[in-house]
């Protein structure tokens, strides 16, 4: 990534994210969509419970392995409305978002609060180098800098990180599930009580359902396809937003607007993106309007780009494809470096 260059501009349009905020509201885009999401959540629901159904009928068989691909699919849509769900987009209520939140949450098996708690630093601070969590992972090194502090197996992993992240959003479901459970040995974590309650919930009852219907051998194949397949969904529905754009170090001053356009991409699609990304690839609006509800954000596109264009704001948009070359390719030029010092 490289690093946003603050400019006079920059500095001096802290009046700008009123103005467009104005436009905004006058197109009654903050308006809650409680329509959508009366019609979303019960489908959702259904065809969770109906996933179940088919598996119980199908018994110990390996046609449970598209069963498999199907709970990879909805855990993943579930997971979407969870986070609809942290941003208040459902509701003006905290409370009821909440309720939504810890609900989705214990469907899928991850810990809201702690969730809610990385997600909100990230928002607040946009690939900050230091600040925000989401490029701070061990596995992977998002600048040069943090490649060249690995050491051992994380910088050998470094140098070759292009070639290992699809590979590694394999373990993306499973480290989601360990971080939720290591977040309840945490005294401070929101919800305490509830969260243990959903999540030990989830897993006695996933792996009972598991075990019980499928033999030894299948249920070990069933949980690895369904795991594996649902972390390389939510990580291809994340990803594209942030990698690979440029950063935001300390002492860099900007303002709201573009401390959230210049480290966010969008990506280009039509219904079909919106959904199976959550309306995700509309990264830029969501990032400068994070209570506005999901299907609002396809209508504030333009008004966000044309606002960007009139005040010379770089706005990033790409094909959905295209965006995972720009993270490789990002990912492959930081390890650059550590290839070729250790030739």
């Amino acid at each position: 990534m490289t690093s946003v260059v603050p400019t006079a501009a920059t500095r001096a349009g802290s009046g700008d994210y009123g103005e467009l905020s104005q436009l905004v509201r006058k197109a009654g885009l903050l308006r809650r969509r409680y329509g959508y999401y009366a019609a979303r959540i019960p489908l959702n629901v259904l065809a969770f419970a109906g996933g179940w159904v088919a598996f119980v009928q199908l018994g110990d068989s390996w046609w449970q392995l598209f069963v498999a691909l199907f709970f990879a699919v909805m855990f993943a849509q579930l997971s979407f409305v969870g986070h609809d769900a942290g941003h208040k987009q459902i509701f003006r209520s905290g409370r009821a978002n909440d309720v939504v939140g810890f609900w989705h949450g214990g469907m899928v098996g991850i810990s809201y609060a702690a969730w809610m708690s990385q997600h909100t630093r990230h928002h607040a601070n946009p690939n900050h180098e230091d600040d925000d969590p989401d490029i701070h992972i061990p596995a992977i090194a998002f600048t040069t800098e943090q490649a060249a502090q690995r050491r051992g197996l994380l910088r050998w992993m470094a140098k070759y990180q292009a070639y290992l992240f699809f590979p590694l959003l394999l373990l993306e479901g499973f480290s989601l599930h360990v971080s939720s459970v290591r977040a309840l040995l945490r005294r401070d974590l929101r919800a305490r009580r509830i969260e243990t309650v959903l999540l030990v919930g989830h897993f006695a009852a996933y792996l009972t359902a598991v075990f019980l219907v499928l033999s030894p051998l299948t249920a070990v194949v069933f949980i690895l396809v369904h795991q594996c397949l649902w972390g390389v969904y939510m990580g291809c529905a994340f990803a594209p937003g942030h990698k690979g754009m440029p950063t935001v170090s300390n002492g860099q001053t900007l303002d709201f607007l573009r401390r959230q356009v210049l480290t966010s991409r969008n990506v280009r699609g039509g219904r079909w993106v919106d959904f199976s990304l959550g309306a995700l690839n509309y990264q830029v609006e969501h990032h400068l309007f994070p209570s506005m509800p999901r299907p609002n954000l396809r209508r504030a596109q333009p008004i966000v780009r044309a606002f960007c264009a009139g005040k010379g704001i770089e706005y990033s948009q790409c094909g959905w494809m295209r965006t995972y070359g720009y993270v490789l390719g990002h990912l492959h030029a930081v390890g650059g470096p550590l290839r070729r010092a250790d030739r």
